[in-house]
């Protein structure tokens, strides 16, 4: 999502507007007519390319818990060999707070609406999850070799949470500007993960 440099398709367009007026009134309190005329085709229109809203819910969440793994791994993978766990750690960073930034509406619907998913969906999601959290711990604990990986886990978590409250931090005006947002967040999150790093745990 972020990080694409062409032009949106119309799938995309419409998944978008969804994730941003689903974030702002609630699955329920969107209609399919109301997406559609967000980017300018009927209501019914949108059937061509979605089942229904569950159909676009599934493929916002699944798709953004894909898009995070798929986009770690390429980053450990650009990486190997040739810098230092530190680097990866903050090319890790990097890259969640580009999704904490320019994706706030999906962390919203998330935090709300993931309950709403098929069972399969839900299960979808939280597997592909697991797996990003995981690949953050391998990453956190060759950076800090005294962290046991139960309290790396927990720290990764954390860090989450912190990176994920962008929702929180007011809409446009209201922050102090991409850059130096993602600057405050990226020294938060290295402090949050040093901090847990200086507590020796066990493995």
């Amino acid at each position: 999502m972020a990080t694409r440099t062409d032009a949106p398709t119309r799938r995309e367009q419409i998944l978008k507007e969804a994730a941003r007026l689903f974030a702002e009134r609630g699955f329920h309190g969107v209609g399919v007519d109301e997406i559609g005329a967000a980017v300018g085709i009927s209501g019914p229109g949108l059937y061509r390319h979605f089942a229904g809203k569950d159909a676009m819910l599934a493929e916002l969440l699944v798709g953004i818990s894909g898009q995070l793994l798929t986009g770690a791994k390429r980053r450990l993978a650009e990486a190997d060999g040739q810098v230092d766990a530190e680097a990866v750690l903050d090319s890790l960073i990097e890259g969640h707070i580009d999704f904490a930034l320019d994706d706030r509406p999906l962390i919203t619907l998330h935090d709300r609406e993931l309950d709403r998913l098929r069972d399969s969906d839900r299960k979808m999601v939280r597997q592909l999850q697991r797996q990003y959290v995981e690949l953050w711990v391998g990453v956190v604990r060759e950076v800090y070799p005294g962290l046991g990986e139960p309290a790396a886990r927990s720290a990764v978590h954390s860090v989450f949470g912190l990176l994920n409250s962008t929702p929180h931090l007011g809409r446009g005006g209201a922050l102090p500007g991409r850059g130096a947002t993602a600057e405050l967040l990226h020294l938060m999150a290295r402090g949050a993960f040093a901090a847990a790093g200086s507590h020796q745990s066990p493995a």
